[in-house]
């Protein structure tokens, strides 16, 4: 009952308490000197003061605490000394993957491959990936950072340009009231012919233009009458600073402020005064620029100190100067400014060939990202002669909207590949400003799943697609497109692919068409929505986290089944919300917790050759190999007849 008030009352620290760890104490328990020792009550073998109690519970591996995640969502709480092994299978602990890799643009040699490839019914592995990657770089691709001259303008952007090109908008407003006699109509109008502005949907933003322009012809009506009184007190302001000046200014541009210094000041503030104003006595003629030893006043009792360096660097008798350190004038080459454009071709502007629009921004791309600079800008060459030049493009579908990317560009044309196939890791030590296009892989997953997730995706097919995983046609480069997977997961026959709409890696078992005709059969009748939830949850169980997350789409009575697994085979992340205030800042708050289910397929161990013919059966009917038959007549070898004469003798 005592020890029970003990632990009822406020924790007071005693001064014996703080410094003893005798597990059998034998201090009376008197308030003032100590209390008794107690036992952990959590059973982990510690003795201790019963004022220490509170601080023991902050570090007692029985005690019940909160996961480290609890804050990320993690709902579960554990041992303190469980939270180490909870932590590599925790809900909350979700893993980015961060594997890069980059694709080179289709060669010229090349295109009849990867027309034939991205037009085939039966997409390959390689192939739909790349599909995949060039989807995604033709969205990243904004028409408006590549070709800004070929891009329709906001009104926005009128706005800023008309203010520039007109007077009246660029000093503020005008002092007359000219500006405003047309009607808003004709205004409308004129703008309309004079900008070429066909597709703005939007004239309000016309209206807000011509309210600024009233705007500045007021102000600038009031800007004039407050010059005029500023000018009025600067004149006279100017004339008393001027008489002060004349009697005890000591300013550079004043007649004999050097000999009025020499008098007044002595000999260390007229040396200050001469370093921070010595270049302005040099301009108005006060001082000179290179004077006399006896006239100088600083330095004149100094003598110079000859000054030698070692040189420990020789030119080397191959050095020659560049033509622009050369002073001789003879090698002096004359320059002429010239305009060349396509004009000196002879053709005319209308025959000239149109550029293809996924080549050509390509290109400017991999040019701004390779030099960091566009085609058409001006180089300089050896620091004194300039190149100007200036890259033009005639397209079909200019104008480009100014939002629009190059996925929109292409949009309702024949889908055809425009990047290579093979792909390269990126390492650390790679240099990124000569790569292609990188990519980054960006999905997320548990941190027990990661492991599985990187080598079966990234190492076993994605490195492999080159010609170890996935086969093609040594006659590929002519244009054939046959190939096929030497690999599938060991165990139960299955087959890799890519499911386009979900935009991930799947494996899909190898199941007979019979057992397939029964599901669809029994599809409309779904009986599994007849079984107890006992025997769902069970089922589930078998199934990796990609199926769970299809699963769950199916039915409510499914979501419910696997609902129940999200803790042990899920993963919980916060959704993260932007809010923006009403004086126009903004934030990002975490609102609510999303559980979901990785894209992790079962994982796969290890691997095994499929069943497939050899590839030299496929050449013995390929219609691209092309076997030469027109020589079948012997042909005697080279020095055959000198062999038979030495013979003969």
């Amino acid at each position: 009952h005592q020890l029970e008030n003990k632990r009822k009352m406020p924790s007071i620290r005693h001064e014996h308490c703080e410094r003893c760890y005798v597990v059998h104490c034998q201090v009376p328990a008197w308030l003032s000197i100590g209390c008794v020792v107690i036992r952990c009550p959590n059973d982990c073998g510690a003795f201790l003061h019963a004022c220490k109690e509170e601080e023991h519970r902050l570090l007692c591996p029985n005690e019940t605490v909160a996961c480290l995640n609890a804050d990320y969502g993690c709902p579960l709480s554990m041992l303190r000394h469980r939270r180490a092994r909870h932590l590599e299978v925790c809900p909350a602990s979700v893993v980015g993957c961060s594997q890069e890799w980059n694709r080179w643009p289709v060669p010229d040699g090349e295109l009849t491959f990867y027309k034939n490839a991205s037009q085939q019914s039966e997409i390959h592995l390689d192939v739909a990936l790349a599909l995949r990657d060039q989807e995604l770089l033709f969205h990243s691709i904004k028409m408006k950072s590549v070709f800004p001259e070929l891009t329709l303008a906001y009104p926005q952007d009128l706005d800023i340009g008309m203010a520039r090109e007109d007077p009246c908008l660029a000093s503020g407003g005008c002092t007359q009231n000219a500006c405003t006699g047309m009607k808003e109509e004709e205004l409308n109008d004129a703008i309309r012919d004079e900008l070429n502005v066909e597709n703005l949907q939007n004239y309000s933003s016309w209206e807000r233009i011509f309210k600024k322009e009233m705007n500045g012809c007021e102000q600038t009506s009031k800007n004039v009458a407050k010059k005029a009184e500023c000018g009025k007190e600067m004149d006279q302001s100017r004339e008393s600073s001027s008489s002060k000046n004349e009697v005890s200014g000591l300013a550079p541009w004043q007649d004999g402020v050097l000999e009025r210094l020499g008098k007044e000041v002595n000999i260390g503030e007229y040396n200050m005064y001469l370093v921070h104003n010595g270049s302005m006595l040099i301009n108005f003629g006060q001082l000179s620029a290179c004077t006399p030893r006896e006239r100088d006043f600083v330095y004149g009792s100094l003598e110079p100190i000859e000054v030698k360096s070692v040189r420990s660097f020789n030119v080397p008798s191959s050095y020659r100067a560049k033509r622009c350190h050369l002073k001789d004038p003879s090698r002096k080459i004359k320059i002429a400014h010239q305009c060349v454009d396509t004009l000196d071709l002879g053709v005319s502007a209308e025959e000239m060939p149109k550029c293809d629009d996924v080549d050509a921004t390509l290109l400017c791309c991999l040019e701004k990202e390779f030099k960091g600079h566009l085609i058409s800008e001006t180089t300089g060459m050896d620091g004194l002669y300039v190149n100007v030049g200036t890259q033009t493009y005639d397209f079909d579908s200019v104008p480009f909207p100014a939002e629009a990317s190059l996925a929109d560009v292409v949009a309702g044309k024949p889908r055809c590949l425009h990047v290579r196939t093979e792909s390269e890791s990126v390492t650390r030590r790679h240099n990124r400003t000569s790569s292609a296009f990188s990519y980054i892989c960006g999905l997320f997953f548990r941190r027990d799943e990661y492991r599985w997730h990187f080598r079966n995706v990234h190492t076993d097919i994605q490195a492999g697609l080159g010609g170890w995983f996935l086969q093609r046609c040594p006659l590929a480069y002519l244009g054939c497109t046959f190939a096929q997977t030497r690999f599938q997961p060991g165990g139960q026959p299955a087959v890799v692919k890519y499911h386009h709409v979900v935009d991930k890696l799947v494996i899909q078992p190898d199941v007979s068409r019979e057992l397939l005709e029964d599901v669809k059969t029994l599809h409309s009748q779904n009986p599994l929505n007849r079984l107890p939830l006992e025997i769902l949850q069970h089922i589930a169980g078998y199934l990796d986290s990609f199926s769970l997350s299809q699963l769950s789409q199916v039915s409510r009575q499914m979501r419910e089944a696997c609902a129940t697994l999200l803790q042990t085979r899920g993963m919980v992340s916060l959704k993260w919300e932007k809010k923006t205030y009403s004086h126009g800042g903004s934030s990002w708050k975490s609102r609510k917790k999303v559980w979901e289910f990785s894209s992790l397929f079962c994982p796969v161990e290890r691997w095994r050759f499929t069943e497939t013919p050899s590839m030299a059966e496929h050449l013995q009917t390929c219609p691209f190999y092309q076997r030469e038959e027109q020589r079948t007549q012997p042909i005697a070898l080279s020095g055959l007849k000198e062999v038979s004469r030495e013979a003969k003798f």
